[in-house]
């Protein structure tokens, strides 16, 4: 049961009134949880995406995923507004056709490409400490610029199957976030294959390297202090990130569609409810990896944290000086109002 998921059955069983959901929480969560998402992910990835091509001059070859990290995640929030609508008004879409395909698109490539890049940065980190000798002056940045563009060509692969499903009823009043009940079957198979390749996969990677690196850095004494305290805490939002945002998502997902498909067939029971209420905060829960993964550049780049504080810098004076000289202006204004007064 998505936003699609009352269906009209021939022969409607006794405890169809199981299968009917209010969908006012729906209604009334998304749109708050998307408003924060928005402006938390917003400011925070415009921050960082801008302080680091100020510095493009200066990046790693780590840099570059964080970058395509942070992109990812821009395209997505930018979509959040028109979805605060949507749910507002109680699904009723009102932006088109095209623009509900673009809409659903960007979470699915925000998600896929989210695992992707942060897969590429535990890659990264598990080189650059369990195998430094081996990796030192090998690993360049073009290197990373080339493995961004195939996880960017893998995730525009995956996810745009999704554009061959019907996400409109026929007057686009509806956008749904699945597909129509006749190509149901279909699209489960199509959910299930992503969800294998885009986050299953992905995350045994990140497990694994992950686990090196934290016994590497348990075991190694003579680690820098500063190194093992972010590299450990960045393996906490990692896992902060698979546990709350991730899993419960694709797991639900797939509970859900596999449900919707049982009540389209005739088969309706208390827990496809249940399912569907959890699924929808496992929604909200997954877009706060675009609010939580600017946390992400700060642990994991060696001087993002330090070119994010000097261009807070910069914007703060920069503030201060234009508030400074409208105070001036003003100051002027009342001046000139007193001497004509007189």
């Amino acid at each position: 049961m998505g936003e699609n998921s009352s269906v009209s059955l021939t022969a409607a069983p006794a405890n169809w009134t199981y299968c009917k959901v209010n969908k006012d929480f729906t209604s009334q969560l998304l749109p708050a949880v998307y408003s924060i998402v928005f402006i938390v992910g917003f400011l925070g990835n415009c921050c960082v995406l801008v302080s680091m091509w100020l510095s493009r001059r200066k990046w790693s070859s780590l840099t570059v995923f964080l970058f395509n990290l942070g992109l990812a995640d821009l395209l997505y929030v930018t979509t959040l507004p028109f979805l605060v609508v949507y749910y507002v008004n109680r699904r009723r879409w009102v932006f088109g056709k095209v623009f509900c395909r673009i809409t659903r698109l960007l979470f699915h490539l925000n998600l896929s490409g989210s695992i992707g890049f942060l897969t590429c940065i535990s890659v990264q980190r598990y080189l650059g400490i369990v195998h430094p000798m081996r990796m030192m002056g090998k690993w360049k940045l073009r290197h990373s610029v080339l493995v961004s563009a195939l996880v960017w060509g893998l995730v525009l692969t995956q996810t745009s199957v999704d554009l061959h499903f019907t996400k409109t009823n026929a007057n686009a009043t509806i956008c749904f976030d699945s597909a129509m009940n006749e190509e149901l079957p279909g699209y489960i198979n199509y959910n299930l294959a992503l969800s294998v390749t885009a986050f299953v996969i992905p995350f045994l990677i990140i497990l694994g390297c992950y686990s090196h690196v934290v016994f590497v850095l348990i075991r190694n004494h003579g680690v820098d202090q500063d190194l093992r305290s972010r590299c450990l805490r960045l393996v906490l939002i990692v896992t902060v990130l698979f546990s709350f945002c991730f899993t419960p998502y694709h797991f639900l997902r797939n509970a859900n569609l596999i449900a919707r498909h049982f009540q389209v067939q005739g088969q309706c029971i208390q827990s496809f409810k249940d399912i569907y209420l959890v699924y929808q905060v496992s929604r909200a829960l997954a877009s706060l990896n675009s609010a939580i993964n600017p946390l992400v550049y700060l642990l994991a780049g060696d001087d993002v944290k330090t070119r994010v504080e000097k261009f807070g810098k910069k914007m703060s004076r920069s503030l201060s000086s234009v508030a400074n000289i409208q105070a001036q202006h003003l100051s002027q204004g009342q001046k000139r109002t007193l001497l004509s007064s007189l």
